[in-house]
């Protein structure tokens, strides 16, 4: 279709035109858009993970003080080490940023059940090997393959940044982290379903010639089992528990208890105390180098031997009674 110019003279009519009020200029009102309401699970797990894990965040600030550290040292270089970020990502979507090559560790955190993933950038694990080597620490300028050393050279990486997270973790719960397998390509890395949320922190690992990231990757279910350990909630009564604990050892050593040291007893028949008199001799279940019995405030904890000290008669302790044992 021919495009459709307007003359000088249409053009002048129609400026008049407006100008009269023959023509109105006023815009047409759209009707406004119906809002639309979408249905939100309230019970859906992004929700339910915010503020449950506040105590990863005192894990992981120990646990970039502690890598700090040991980096340093291994590599016999400056090393610095920071945390950059946190976010709970479908696993899915998280394995899509990583190329072929990449480092990956897969490994346990014992007692809790399934793996978790530690993933290096691939220019940060070239740039590692190199100074594993004696160099720099300069990253190629082409990303490639590993060799078979290249990938020993980061197992041994792997292992040493595994072995501070599991001290890490010592904060919020005692775990006893084990390397299972290490990989390269993404396709190869199979956790949960590519669905399930997991909690991905990103760490910063720079030295004088290069910097890159290394990401720790957690399934939520996972931490299932010890979420209520990790919650905001419970690190505030952990550290009030903590606060008051000296002055409590203090004031319950001064605590006055009822000891007593039961010599022995025997079971009658009402019938058979009824018939008592004076002069009768009471059989009991113990004899003279029998161990007595010694119950603090009704609850037996010691055995020991009846004799005397300075005239005054005494039991001499011998055994702790354990709480499984029983008397």
């Amino acid at each position: 279709m021919a495009e459709q110019i307007l003359s000088q003279e249409e053009i002048d009519a129609l400026l008049n035109a407006m100008d009269s009020g023959e023509v109105d200029v006023q815009e047409e009102v759209q009707p406004k858009a119906r809002a639309e309401a979408r249905a939100y699970d309230l019970t859906s797990q992004s929700l339910m993970l915010r503020d449950q894990f506040d105590a990863l965040d005192e894990v992981y600030d120990k646990f970039v003080n502690l890598l700090n550290v040991a980096l340093t040292s291994s590599l016999q270089r400056a090393i610095e080490v920071k945390q950059i970020s946190k976010e709970i990502v479908k696993f899915g979507e998280f394995l899509r940023a990583f190329s072929n090559p990449t480092g990956f560790s897969i490994y346990t955190m014992e007692p809790l059940i399934g793996s978790a993933l530690l993933a290096a950038e691939p220019n940060l694990c070239f740039a590692l090997i190199d100074s594993m080597f004696g160099g720099v620490g300069r990253p190629l300028a082409k990303v490639r393959e590993f060799t078979q050393i290249e990938q020993r050279m980061l197992t041994r990486f792997y292992s040493d940044v595994l072995t501070e997270l599991e001290r890490a973790w010592q904060v919020a719960y005692n775990i006893k982290v084990v390397q299972k397998k290490t990989e390269t390509k993404p396709e190869f890395v199979n956790l949960v379903s590519p669905a399930d949320l997991v909690l991905i922190f990103v760490f910063s690992i720079a030295g004088e010639e290069f910097v890159g990231n290394i990401h720790i990757c957690t399934p939520f279910l996972m931490l299932e089992p010890v979420k209520d350990k990790l919650s905001s909630r419970y690190l505030r009564e952990k550290d009030r528990a903590h606060a008051f604990r000296g002055q409590l050892s203090v004031l319950l050593q001064d605590t006055k208890v009822k000891m007593v040291a039961e010599l022995g007893k025997t079971v009658y028949t009402i019938g058979n105390i009824l018939k008592l008199e004076k002069g009768d001799v009471v059989k009991i279940n113990s004899g003279p180098q029998d161990p007595v019995v010694l119950k603090v405030e009704g609850t037996p904890k010691y055995l020991g031997m009846p004799g005397t000290l300075k005239g005054n008669r005494a039991v001499q302790i011998s055994t702790l009674i354990k709480k499984e044992e029983g008397v």
